[in-house]
């Protein structure tokens, strides 16, 4: 059913609201917000050929016009950033954030607490210090913690069984509460003060040390006063590292940089006076947009999606930006409600502010320059590669898949795409491999094709110009009779297998075709392409095979058998200090464990010997 502007305009309301343009498929293509509805909508059709060449392909497109009524301004804005982050509109700004921000966690629920890495959701019982910028950052912090205030880093399982202090406690970055070398109560004022630092206020830990230093220091406890004098020294040298401001302010810089079709986001983070770090980005679908418009988009992306307990004291009282943006008044609104307390957006600011946001601009341009660079050269390796293959049409997206066990354990399949601007790591895969024969890598191969192409035949989903394949001609055949299946043989398949030496630059091409073999000079761009994919596949295949074989390790063999619940499982942990013991203990010594007769211990013994 054709689309009728004029009739529908009349029938819009003039309240604050949302709505959602659709394609003839049904698939919303673009979101946006409005005071007015009918005022804001009615400005896309009117005079569409004075519009930007971009908007006008847009209008084309639309087949249907979803209106959803507000009852204020603000509530529109967050609805339109739910819409953009669920839909993902094929023309509205996209901000390709791959991984959530980390945090800093402190579990309460532990008499000895320790300080965790942490990603996903903020739900858990304790204290979370962030977002970090990048995982660096935290690790970074960890570190520190351990070095000024010897807080454990073990797991809660090893912390249960230890009978002697570890290594950590040999170097020194630990004070072995495991054993009782340190009192509760001296732990957690050890804990107050990593708490303090993680906090930046630096200033509290130097006046909370000083004094019981000096008391230290009367009594001639000497050893504990020197201490005492080396964590102040240390946190001072830090202190003085990191400290950019006289002040403690909490603020956010986001600075912005575009050419042409180009952009990129540059974000600072500064909490208590201490850089954090920054975080790049790189939005797409910008031709038409503005510095202006993009920072907008942006504060709306970032502040209503990642950030949001109000519990959490990492939200910025001030927001500094290169360029003054349209909504900021309804931006500081939502956001003032959102955190609890006042929140503002600034862009015309003076002294160190001033040169901070001067300095933030210059890194975004710096990093746009870069990554034109890095789009030069990726552009130059993908018509090389269509020229290796003698391709005619242009190669637009490619798949590469890689399988990954260790004789035949936990075996892992892994499927990476890129596209004409790189890796598009949203649409990375891995696929648990099983009911195969153990180290079948061509079954393995066959598998994970037909099960990845199904879906996509199935959900309609752009198929590849190029399939890669880590592999000789084994794999290439497996992958190719699954596609026959699929109808889908017009997809050409390369394999890449390894050379004699087994050096880069020797690699085998084998292309699906008559397996063509293809040879070209290890300084091609070509060559460096498919060695770029193929890394790619294979880091990602290895990292999941490592997290699947780590957690089926980790995972206790006593679970496995039958007639052991938790209460057994703890009795014999206890009993022989531990799995280890456990599993060097006869079924006569398992036997005279209290609440296991010898038939269990028959199975114990039987389980871990046989999984051995």
């Amino acid at each position: 059913m054709p689309f009728y502007p004029k009739k529908f305009l009349n029938s819009l309301t003039s309240r604050p609201g949302v709505y959602a343009m659709k394609n003839s498929k049904g698939k919303i293509i673009y979101v946006g917000k409005a005071k007015n509805l009918k005022k804001r909508v009615s400005s896309y059709f009117n005079r569409i050929d004075s519009q930007p060449i971009k908007t006008q392909v847009m209008i084309r497109q639309i087949d249907n016009i979803d209106i959803t009524v507000t009852q204020t301004e603000n509530e529109a804005l967050i609805l339109e950033n739910n819409f953009i982050k669920e839909y993902k509109p094929k023309y509205n700004v996209v901000f390709r954030d791959d991984k959530s921000y980390p945090y800093i966690y402190l579990s309460t629920n532990h008499d000895y607490p320790r300080f965790l890495y942490h990603r996903g959701s903020l739900k858990g019982k304790g204290k979370y210090f962030g977002p970090f910028p990048s995982a660096g950052a935290v690790k970074k912090t960890l570190n520190l913690i351990q070095k000024l205030f010897l807080i454990r880093s073990c797991e809660d399982s090893v912390f249960a069984n230890r009978s002697r202090p570890c290594l950590q406690y040999q170097i020194q970055r630990c004070s072995a509460p495991c054993v009782n070398y340190i009192s509760k109560n001296d732990y957690e004022y050890d804990i107050k003060n990593a708490r303090l630092f993680i906090e930046g206020k630096k200033e509290k830990i130097i006046n909370a040390l000083s004094e019981p230093m000096q008391i230290a220091a009367d009594n001639l406890d000497y050893e504990k006063a020197t201490k005492l004098r080396d964590q102040i020294r240390s946190v001072r040298e830090i202190q003085e590292k990191q400290f950019i401001s006289g002040k403690n302010n909490n603020f956010d810089i986001i600075a912005c940089a575009k050419d042409n079709n180009h952009a990129s986001i540059g974000q600072t983070f500064i909490r208590s006076g201490l850089s954090l770090g920054s975080r790049k980005y790189y939005p797409r679908h910008v031709e038409e947009q503005t510095e202006s418009a993009l920072i907008e988009a942006f504060l709306s992306y970032f502040y209503l999606n990642n950030i949001g307990d109000s519990n959490i004291k990492k939200d910025p009282i001030e927001i500094l930006i290169t360029h003054a943006i349209q909504d900021k008044s309804l931006l500081e609104d939502v956001l003032n409600e959102k955190f609890a307390r006042k929140v503002k957006i600034k862009h015309k600011v003076r002294g160190e502010r001033a040169k901070w946001i001067l300095m933030a601009k210059e890194n975004a341009m710096l990093a746009l320059k870069q990554k034109l660079l890095m789009d030069e050269n990726l552009t130059k390796r993908y018509l090389a590669l269509q020229k290796l293959l003698k391709f005619e049409q242009v190669i637009e997206k490619m798949e590469c898949f890689d399988v990954s066990h260790i004789q035949g354990e936990s075996t892992i399949a892994s499927r990476v795409v890129f596209g004409s601007n790189g890796a598009i790591k949203e649409n990375y895969r891995k696929f648990n491999i099983e009911n195969i024969t153990k180290g079948d890598d061509y079954a393995a191969m066959s598998q994970v094709i037909r099960r990845c192409y199904t879906r996509a035949v199935k959900e309609n989903i752009t198929l590849p110009d190029l399939i890669l394949i880590d592999g000789g001609k084994g794999q290439v055949n497996a992958a190719k009779k699954e596609l026959s299946e699929l109808q889908l043989s017009n997809i050409p398949v390369l394999g890449i297998a390894k050379g004699p030496s087994r050096k880069p630059g020797t690699e085998n091409l084998i292309l699906s075709d008559n397996h063509t073999e293809i040879h070209c000079d290890s300084t091609s761009p070509a060559l460096h392409l498919i060695q770029q994919i193929r890394d790619e596949a294979h880091r990602f295949a290895i990292t999941a095979h490592r997290q699947k074989r780590k957690k089926k390790r980790s995972r206790s063999i006593l679970e496995e058998v039958e007639g052991i619940g938790s209460k057994r499982k703890q009795v014999l942990i206890k009993h022989f200090g531990g799995l280890q013991g456990v599993s060097k203990a006869g079924i006569n010594e398992l036997s005279k464990v209290n609440g296991i007769n010898r038939n269990l211990a028959k199975k114990i013994y039987e389980t871990i010997h046989d999984d051995t």
